[in-house]
């Protein structure tokens, strides 16, 4: 077993205004916590891992390939996106994100 403090991770911050903290993970789940800059864009993308998200505080619109899949989460709300489902995110206010990827995202690794 490992533990791992959010105060203590480094921190990747590839994206402008995302910055990521890979925290606990083995080799089926991982765990990561992210802070968003008010502005900062997410571009579509997808990936092999399914993604349950927790919105600690802010505001983010996620959007995807259809008008459909954009919905609003905010403070309090989750959200679960399906393996190798397209999509992204546009910070609406500074936010606080818990995410789950499973299986891991070996290049999210690096912290």
């Amino acid at each position: 077993m490992k533990k791992h403090s959010v105060g203590e991770v480094q921190g990747n911050d590839s994206i402008p205004g995302i910055l990521r903290k890979t925290l606990a993970f083995n080799e089926e789940v991982m765990l990561c916590h992210f802070s968003m800059s008010k502005g900062a864009t997410i571009p579509l993308h997808n990936h092999r891992a399914s993604q349950v998200g927790y919105v600690v505080s802010g505001s983010l619109k996620f959007v995807g390939k259809e008008e459909s899949d954009t919905f609003l989460a905010e403070g309090g709300d989750s959200y679960v996106f399906d393996p190798y489902k397209f999509h992204g995110c546009q910070v609406q206010a500074d936010s606080e994100v818990v995410e789950v990827f499973y299986p891991v995202r070996e290049e999210y690794k690096d912290s």
